[in-house]
């Protein structure tokens, strides 16, 4: 095999509106801001991208890119555990392990574009395609955009759905009545709080969501709360799942909130976690646990480790995600009967970056 030594490392940051105002439980926003890194070896272009604030793009090129600069593209863990260790003086979590993660992830594309595969066959696959949930649902949104979006999804085959609640909670059970009425009995309905309630708020809504139909509650309490999200796992109601772990940098992350019994099924992210390294750790510890694993967001990212990770359920398909990805990259995947399957035909992650029209919204 011919030497595949990285000599270049591009970082950058584009800004997309949404589609409309957006709020979950605890936070609005209008925009969503994408980190894209592209890194070159033997002719061969790989590329990675975390979504967070567009200075993790200035990182990368001030801190991260001399390291990764000059290494094997071969060496995927080498460079992952160099970039950890040059970072302890800045704060591993937040903003640095974005960074990190982007970057990983354009190591492991282009590692398997080196070696002329699709990465889910580079990482050793046991399954081709992988289940979606449509994912949305904003508080912002009123009943009627919120019915429309759910039975949308349902209407395309999507067989579970997942709503934002929170943010006004005295009409959370009205909303979620609604969104019952529109996705009919047969689909699966989640809900995410963001951490918006207190523990005994949270206990109430488990008890009220699961008279229709709510079998999955995303961070009825913060996710930093692992002793509340405990006690919902106890006390919610027989079948309804509580999850969390978006926010998860590390493995130790992961690993005390398993250890402390806290999820029925993890999420870890890949644009947060450290990147493909850091999912495929996560994915592990799952095993290890016996608990199911669900990927948290970008989709085009989180199908090719899914398919390889035998505990992985589903994958998050978000609003804003799938509107990025679709607009800003070639080879997105798109759903076929309620499941995203990766591209055999198309090396790495098997996306490329459309430069004409990221550079309208280039930061």
């Amino acid at each position: 095999m011919k030497t595949a030594n990285i000599d270049r490392v591009e970082a950058a940051a584009y800004k997309i509106p949404t589609d409309g105002p957006e709020a979950d439980g605890t936070l609005s926003w209008n925009s969503t801001t994408i980190i894209v890194v592209r890194l070159y070896a033997a002719g061969e272009r790989g590329i990675g991208y975390s979504y967070g604030h567009a200075s993790a793009a200035r990182l990368i090129d001030s801190k991260l890119a001399a390291i990764v600069k000059g290494r094997d593209a071969m060496a995927v863990t080498g460079a992952a555990e160099a970039m950890a260790r040059a970072v302890r003086n800045l704060g591993r979590r937040g903003l640095v392990s974005m960074a990190i993660s982007a970057v990983d992830t354009a190591l492991w594309d282009l590692k398997a574009r080196c070696l002329g595969l699709p990465l889910f066959s580079l990482l050793g696959s046991v399954r081709q395609a992988v289940p979606i949930y449509g994912s949305g649902g904003f508080t912002s949104y009123t009943v009627e955009r919120l019915q429309s979006q759910l039975a949308g999804w349902v209407g395309a085959g999507i067989g579970r759905v997942k709503m934002k609640v929170g943010s006004q909670p005295a009409a959370d059970l009205e909303r979620v009545r609604a969104a019952r009425e529109a996705i009919g009995s047969e689909a699966e309905l989640f809900v995410d709080a963001n951490g918006a309630y207190d523990r005994k708020q949270a206990l109430a809504k488990a008890e009220a969501f699961y008279r229709y139909g709510v079998r999955w509650f995303e961070e009825p309490v913060s996710s930093d709360d692992l002793a509340g999200l405990r006690l919902m796992r106890d006390r919610a109601p027989a079948g309804m799942e509580v999850t969390a772990g978006e926010y998860g940098y590390d493995l130790h992350y992961f690993r005390r909130m398993l250890e402390a019994e806290a999820v029925d099924v993890l999420q870890p992210d890949a644009t947060r976690c450290g990147g493909i390294s850091g999912f495929m750790q996560a994915g592990a510890l799952c095993q290890a646990y016996g608990l199911p694993l669900s990927a948290h967001t970008a989709p085009s990212i989180h199908v090719h480790p899914c398919c390889a990770l035998a505990k992985a359920r589903h994958i998050e398909y978000f609003h804003d995600h799938v509107r990025i990805e679709s607009l800003l990259f070639d080879g997105a995947p798109s759903p076929v009967e309620g499941c995203l399957r990766p591209d055999p035909s198309r090396p790495g992650l098997g996306l490329e970056l459309k430069d004409d029209e990221a550079a309208r919204y280039a930061v």
